[in-house]
């Protein structure tokens, strides 16, 4: 989760909302990594999570993720929840709920829905409060800056 704070500071530094994501193996090797970039890339899917899974797969030749944790400091919107559920990922730790969008126990529950194929592992609130500071202090600074 250290990591998924730092490519977050990353992401805010460069005026993306900061969120980060690593991912994985089962031995404990990181495989893959990503930062929010929908600013920078023009890219309404270019969300952390979206961006380590596809390195995942691409790194393991595989789009099955079955054996791997992906660590995220915000919890998924539906997008990445759908991606997380049909990458057959195992395990998903996350760091701060998200009360407006969270897909994965907040708002709306996509791994345990019925219409899910896949179940994972889930655990949320890890680093809570470092993750949650990090996000307030990056959207207050932007309001001030818009005022």
């Amino acid at each position: 989760m250290n990591r998924a704070l730092e490519l977050a500071q990353v992401a805010g530094d460069a005026g993306e909302v900061p969120v980060g994501a690593v991912i994985i193996d089962s031995l404990g090797n990181l495989i893959a990594e990503g930062e929010n970039r929908k600013e920078r890339d023009k890219d309404p899917t270019a969300h952390a999570e979206m961006i380590a899974i596809r390195s995942a797969a691409k790194t393991w030749q595989s789009w099955r993720l079955d054996k791997c944790t992906l660590y995220v400091t915000l919890e998924p919107c539906p997008m990445c929840a759908g991606a997380i559920v049909h990458a057959r990922l195992g395990t998903l730790v996350y760091g701060v709920d998200d009360t407006k969008t969270g897909a994965i126990r907040t708002v709306i529950n996509i791994p345990n829905s019925p219409a899910s194929n896949h179940r994972l592992q889930v655990v949320g609130g890890i680093l809570e409060s470092v993750c949650r500071q990090q996000l307030q202090t990056w959207f207050a600074a932007k309001r001030h800056k818009h005022k």
